[in-house]
């Protein structure tokens, strides 16, 4: 029995960045003998276990054969006789599959050692196409190794391409979805798993809510990228620039769903899409099965950045209604997050990257001002009841207007 790292583990060291997870390939064992010497089995379709000390996952070697639809249409045959090179062989990537034996040699077949070198992200055979959640894999590594210089070989974007129009896509689960696009977020540059979803095509079919956005065209006045997709490229990137929330950064590529929808009648004007795209929000989260606390900032943020724009323009009664109505005062966290969204919404504009967002501090001041009414001293002078409340409004209101 011989045991080897593999995957994102060695990719990883190669390229001196963090590792945070350690995978292994065991080749010349059966499961029973893997039983005997402690390891836990806890696969499910193939056999992966546990680990007894390190608790690593260890996979027994295995080969694939398409046998249906969908990403989960594979027979799997696991056997002592399985080699590494044909573990290795069924793997996506060439930079993704190299191993290590424990001694710290390189097992390199496919030449992933060479794309790392040259930044290529490259499939690492023809099998590549029967899988379809590779699509979805490659941008996120796309997305993940961008600022490295990293690029989509062409002739693995044509099979991205061909997997696109094939139809497999539509065998996604909404998890595995999910998983991927979450997973994106979490990278330096979110941005690039959109632009290469729509390069080949897989864009319309797992998230057409975001797809239908390119070609909306906007005012030039206050949009010089004139199209909306564009803008909304731009607006992940900045999110990604001013925040490590996920939920923030979900937020702010999804806000202005609303537009993709606006009928060409009203174009470039886009009025109603504050309130059109709550809808479209809720679809794709419950499509998707996105967390409530990604949809839940996504919906406030899309409601209420064109009023957060217009914050030099709002009497301090308005303001108090958007703090109230973002319940800042149970969530304080919460006021931040949307004030950052916005802000990646405005500097994500063709001309506007060092734009300086004031908007974010008068809302800032208008929250601390607030925050300086004592409700103690509402009671001490007497107020009892609803009467509180209205007090409260009152106080808080003249509050934020001496902030003026």
């Amino acid at each position: 029995m011989h045991r080897y790292l593999v995957g994102g583990a060695v990719r990883d060291r190669l390229l001196k960045i963090d590792v945070y997870d350690r995978d292994w390939v065991v080749v010349g064992a059966t499961p029973e003998e893997l039983v005997q010497q402690g390891y836990v089995a806890v696969g499910k379709e193939f056999p992966v276990f546990l680990h007894p000390k390190t608790k690593e996952e260890h996979a027994l070697a295995r080969t694939e054969r398409k046998v249906g639809a969908g990403y989960t249409g594979f027979e799997c045959y696991f056997a002592p006789d399985v080699t590494l090179e044909e573990d290795l062989l069924r793997r996506d990537l060439t930079i993704n599959a190299m191993a290590q034996d424990p001694d710290g040699t390189l097992i390199d077949p496919y030449r992933g050692q060479q794309d790392l070198n040259d930044r290529v992200l490259r499939h690492v055979s023809d099998a590549f196409i029967e899988d379809p959640l590779r699509v979805l894999r490659v941008a996120r590594f796309a997305a993940k190794l961008n600022h490295l210089g990293f690029t989509i070989a062409d002739e693995t974007l044509a099979l991205m391409r061909t997997i696109a129009q094939s139809g497999e896509l539509a065998h996604l689960t909404p998890e595995r979805v999910w998983q991927e696009w979450q997973k994106s977020l979490s990278t330096s540059d979110p941005q690039v798993f959109i632009e290469v979803l729509r390069e080949c095509g897989a864009l319309k079919v797992v998230l057409p809510e975001l797809d239908q956005l390119f070609g909306v065209p906007q005012p030039e006045k206050w949009h010089p990228e004139i199209d909306t997709g564009v803008h909304t490229i731009l607006v992940a990137k900045q999110a990604a620039l001013l925040s490590d929330s996920l939920p923030v950064r979900f937020a702010a590529q999804v806000h202005d769903l609303g537009k993709g929808i606006t009928p060409q009648s009203e174009w470039p004007s886009h009025k109603m899409h504050c309130h059109t795209g709550l809808k479209l929000i809720k679809a794709l989260c419950e499509r998707v099965r996105v967390p409530n606390e990604y949809r839940d900032l996504a919906l406030m943020v899309c409601e209420q950045h064109s009023n957060i724009h217009r914050a030099a323009e709002l009497r301090s009664e308005t303001k108090l209604k958007i703090l109230n109505k973002l319940d800042v005062w149970r969530k304080p966290e919460r006021l931040n997050d949307i004030l950052l969204c916005c802000m990646a919404d405005s500097l994500g504009r063709t001309g506007y990257e060092n734009y300086e967002y004031s908007q974010k501090g008068i809302f800032e001041t208008a929250y601390q001002a607030s925050l300086s009414v004592n409700v103690q001293d509402i009671i001490q002078d007497g107020f009892k009841g609803a009467a509180i409340r209205e007090e409260m409004e009152k106080r808080r209101v003249e509050a934020i207007e001496k902030t003026k």
